[in-house]
């Protein structure tokens, strides 16, 4: 047995969505058009640079009104595929109802690690929060969400230290985070096909697992899969909030029936959704 008595066939399978979802080409290529028309419809800024590098850099959907909140976005692809572009859809569930939205590309696997993936998102905050009036946005009033390996980098960030990242950064910079089909545990993706081009050490899989790191004053946070996901999504949202919970953080579940690893992010283009609903409450609007 490899991990929690899968073998190697059974673990990768468990985290192989395309195989799950046989029609997944279709999401990403209904993601590219509407993120497309997006974008030609809405007022952005597009490819600001927040790092030195060509990949470190955010789009931003500035909102309608001064001092809004301000939400990030992350996008997945196990830390190895996918971009921003993918995902501007998302400013239909968020911008209209009065939030800003800035969505991050980072480098990708295997041109970066994961430690440098989760310091490059953990820069663009940074970069958001300083710059954050530039757009009418409130400094103040700065949500994160993600979705799979983005939900992920979601967790690691709401467990960052950020005036030790950078000193005049406040300890509270994340008022509220959301984490759709997030990976807690990265043991299973060490073991699984997923490393093929992600080459974790069991180092790596410590320091940058979310179980294993947890802040104790952490801002609200929405743990998400979908209902119609693999065992090993349902198991690693079950843990993760499991322990978030224990602290006495603040947590709220949701398991929409139905949806898959494609449907409940498709979802945040939809300000009726649950989700979406969730997301904007968090953020008072």
């Amino acid at each position: 047995m490899t991990y929690l008595g899968y073998d190697k066939a059974g673990l990768d399978a468990q985290y192989y969505m395309r195989g799950r979802v046989p029609e997944w080409q279709d999401f990403f290529d209904r993601w590219e058009a509407w993120s497309r028309e997006v974008r030609d419809r809405r007022p952005c800024r597009l490819n600001l640079a927040y790092g030195d590098q060509g990949g470190q850099i955010v789009d931003v959907f500035p909102a309608a009104a001064a001092a809004a909140p301000l939400h990030v976005f992350i996008h997945g692809g196990y830390w190895q595929a996918m971009s921003k572009d993918y995902f501007s859809y998302v400013a239909d569930g968020l911008v209209d109802a009065g939030a800003a939205l800035a969505l991050v590309e980072y480098t990708l696997a295997p041109e970066a690690d994961i430690d440098e993936i989760v310091r490059q998102n953990t820069a663009a905050l940074a970069w958001l929060w300083r710059h954050a009036a530039d757009f009418g946005a409130d400094p103040n009033r700065l949500f994160v969400s993600g979705h799979s390996a983005g939900g992920h980098l979601v967790a690691m960030l709401m467990a960052t230290d950020w005036p030790a990242f950078a000193p005049e950064l406040p300890g509270d910079l994340i008022k509220g985070g959301c984490a759709i089909s997030g990976l807690f545990d990265l043991e299973p993706m060490r073991l699984c096909y997923v490393n093929d081009k992600l080459h974790l050490t069991e180092n790596q899989v410590a320091r940058n697992s979310p179980i294993l790191h947890l802040s104790e004053s952490a801002a609200p946070l929405i743990v998400a899969v979908g209902g119609d996901e693999t065992e090993e999504f349902h198991r690693q949202a079950e843990v993760y909030a499991g322990r978030y919970g224990e602290r006495g953080l603040p947590l709220t579940r949701l398991t929409p029936p139905g949806e898959n690893h494609y449907t409940i992010v498709d979802a945040l283009g939809d300000p009726a959704h649950q989700l979406t609903r969730a997301i904007l409450a968090q953020m008072a609007l």
